[in-house]
């Protein structure tokens, strides 16, 4: 009877202690799961930001920067999700000052006057805006992909 009573308290116990700690300690999952939705919510601004405007493109900027940081700032114990953090980090970040680079190159443009200085600035706003864009649309694109295929490797291995 005693053994029965003394099984009564200590399984309930125990059942508490490992399911708290398992509570306080996240796994590879759901580190993964917040990466993940971390990058999304970057990718989606960029899709439904994508636009012409100086205004739009600033702030679309300042929204990418603001991503990286909560990128940055996510609590992630596992090593190889870190990395693959810090490397989404640089992505989003470059990008972020590319879009930003060519949004002044915009608003120069649209000062542009109609005449030969007016037309090189436009000439030369438009150099920068593609330079600017192209590359970090080849860099970042690149970047990006290949890291969407090691996340979704890793995150699909078992622990």
């Amino acid at each position: 009877m005693f053994v029965l009573r003394k099984y009564n308290v200590i399984f309930p116990v125990s059942l508490s202690i490992a399911l708290l700690l398992t509570g306080c300690f996240e796994n590879k999952a759901s580190q993964c799961q917040r990466l993940i939705q971390a990058v999304n919510d970057a990718n989606s601004l960029i899709d439904k930001n994508k636009g012409q405007q100086v205004i739009t493109s600033l702030q679309l900027s300042k929204d990418l920067e603001a991503v990286t940081k909560s990128i940055e700032e996510l609590k992630l114990e596992d090593p190889k999700l870190k990395e693959y953090q810090t490397r989404y980090a640089k992505v989003f970040r470059n990008l972020s000052q590319a879009i930003a680079k060519a949004a002044k190159a915009l608003g120069s443009a649209k000062t542009a006057e109609a005449s030969e200085a007016g037309r090189e600035k436009l000439q030369k706003a438009r150099t920068e805006i593609d330079t600017a864009l192209t590359a970090a649309a080849k860099t970042a694109g690149k970047d990006s992909d290949k890291l969407v295929g090691e996340v979704n490797k890793y995150c699909s291995e078992p622990e």
